[in-house]
């Protein structure tokens, strides 16, 4: 690709080869994804049909399943096209719209996830206030800004990756585009960018990390004081989902976007991507579900009702 040259495509190397191993691979990777799409989906049908779901803390579950159900969508049909024709070429057009979906999606649930874990503070230390503390005008506002603020991060280095000229070949070492995989291919000086890059991931990451910290610091200083076993059982019951789903998705983009240099691989980034972008929109759902009971009761009605007809 020669200098300035910012309209010939990009290749990307892909995840996987076709080895029989990475065949196996590439159905259950096919598996995971169409579930992960129904689970969300679902998800998002049964907290719209049923009233008992028309809360703040299930809206912002919908809007979660709707970010992973999108996030799916963004890398994989493009990675089982790329794999099954054997065509791994990407227009800068579609790499920058990957870039951009990518991160409005993984930033704005950063956001989303502070939100929800306000939620649940103010459900467990302050029930009574609840409706105002947690009023659908917040809730919305929240839900806004985690948008917001994702698809400002996304449009800004999607836009200003594209605007290097290119004279490092055209290979990408992934299976979509990343910013920061794409600018190694730049032969102008991209190292202010690579460190506001890094500071802009850091603050995404750190900032509503710190506001999960609080509220969930918070909600074990109340949970503590509690003297009844059974409401400290039902307090940790109603938390422990979203922690597990904090840690599945904070752990593998501290792993991708906050170690330094020197301990980063490829494989590792591509493999961990894969964990964030196709496993875990998966689990979320079924996290939720196992282990909520209001969401199995909506779906027990909606299954009760089917066979009614």
């Amino acid at each position: 690709m020669g200098s300035g040259n910012a309209t010939s495509d990009f290749i990307l190397l892909g995840l996987l080869d076709h080895s029989r191993a990475h065949q196996f691979l590439f159905g259950m990777v096919l598996i995971i994804a169409f579930t992960s799409l129904v689970g969300n989906v679902l998800m998002i049908l049964l907290i719209h049909r049923d009233l008992r779901l028309h809360t703040p803390m299930y809206f912002l579950l919908s809007q979660l399943s709707l970010m992973d159900a999108m996030l799916v969508s963004t890398t994989v049909p493009k990675m089982a096209a790329d794999y099954l024709t054997g065509s791994k070429s990407i227009s800068p057009a579609g790499c920058g719209l990957q870039i951009f979906f990518l991160l409005t999606l993984g930033g704005g649930e950063c956001f989303l996830l502070a939100a929800m874990s306000y939620d649940r503070y103010v459900a467990i230390c302050h029930p009574l206030r609840y409706p105002t503390l947690m009023s659908w005008p917040l809730c919305l506002r929240m839900t806004s800004g985690s948008w917001f603020l994702g698809a400002a991060d996304g449009l800004m280095q999607a836009v200003t990756a594209l605007s290097f000229p290119f004279c490092r070949g055209c290979e990408i070492d992934h299976f979509f585009c990343k910013a920061p995989t794409l600018v190694r291919l730049a032969c102008a000086d991209t190292s202010v960018f690579q460190d506001v890059m890094y500071v802009c991931c850091v603050l995404m990451l750190l900032v509503p990390s710190c506001l999960i910290l609080t509220s969930y610091g918070l909600i074990l200083a109340a949970v503590l004081h509690m003297c009844s076993t059974e409401a400290r059982k039902k307090a940790f019951a109603t938390c422990s989902s979203h922690l597990a789903v904090v840690g599945l998705f904070y752990g593998a983009a501290i792993f991708i976007y906050m170690r330094p240099k020197s301990f980063r691989s490829a494989n590792q980034d591509k493999v961990v991507s894969a964990f964030y972008t196709i496993l875990t929109p998966m689990l979320n759902p079924l996290i939720y579900s196992l282990r909520n009971s209001e969401v199995k009761g909506a779906l027990r009605k909606c299954v009760v009702s089917k066979h009614a007809m």
